[in-house]
């Protein structure tokens, strides 16, 4: 299959995109893009592996599903476009940062410069029909996520993966098995949640001394 992905994740996923559940999963997703209105718009599905090679992976942050409100999701997970609202859960992890590292909270939600230092957005679901959470839930994105998780997680050393409430924690459950990566677990930061956990996680800062600790450069929050 031709998909259109940034070359270096091109050549680590090209087995994947041969399996029979792919092949019908674009076949579902292609219909549903000329049907209903889907987010992110179709040439950003693949947005979090396009703004963060493969071989540029340092951390590894895993969301649910894509926003599902107008203008929002551009496939990076938690972010959004320039000039949108800054949603509830994304507030809170600027929030987090800013007690973490002191650092203000940013005008824009856009975390695209978080991608272009290496922080991969991934959610375990890369398409959504509009005003429908989770509609494309279980049509094998989530099969496909995982195999990008495996992955990462066996060819690459000294990740992160930052792992927030309990869906993520499940999905990253392959990574313990490796015993090689820094895992961060917390509460969610969704304003249900964030209060039990997420708070004082202080994920960010350790994030950082564990990339400095192995000759890596910190991420710029």
């Amino acid at each position: 299959m031709n998909v259109k992905i940034e070359k270096s994740w091109q050549e680590e996923l090209i087995q994947e995109f041969e399996k029979d559940y792919f092949r019908k999963l674009i076949s579902f997703v292609k219909e549903e893009y000329a049907a209903h209105t889907i987010y992110p718009p179709g040439g950003q599905i693949f947005n979090a592996f396009d703004k963060c090679p493969f071989d540029q992976v340092k951390v590894v942050l895993i969301g649910q599903d894509p926003y599902h409100g107008p203008g929002q999701a551009h496939g990076l997970a938690f972010s959004v476009n320039d000039g949108v609202a800054i949603p509830p859960s994304l507030r809170n992890i600027f929030k987090e940062i800013q007690d973490d590292l002191g650092k203000s909270i940013p005008k824009s939600g856009n975390l695209e410069r978080w991608a272009k230092q290496g922080v991969l957005l991934l959610n375990a679901t890369l398409t959504v029909r509009a005003n429908t959470p989770g509609s494309h839930q279980k049509k094998g994105w989530e099969e496909f996520t995982d195999a990008v998780i495996e992955i990462v997680s066996e060819k690459k050393e000294n990740l992160v993966f930052m792992l927030w409430g309990a869906y993520a924690q499940k999905k990253g459950v392959i990574i313990e098995q490796k015993k090689k990566h820094c895992i961060l677990k917390a509460a969610h930061p969704s304003p249900f949640a964030a209060d039990k956990g997420f708070f004082g996680c202080r994920h960010f800062s350790q994030a950082n001394t564990y990339l400095k600790q192995h000759a890596l450069t910190e991420i710029d929050w």
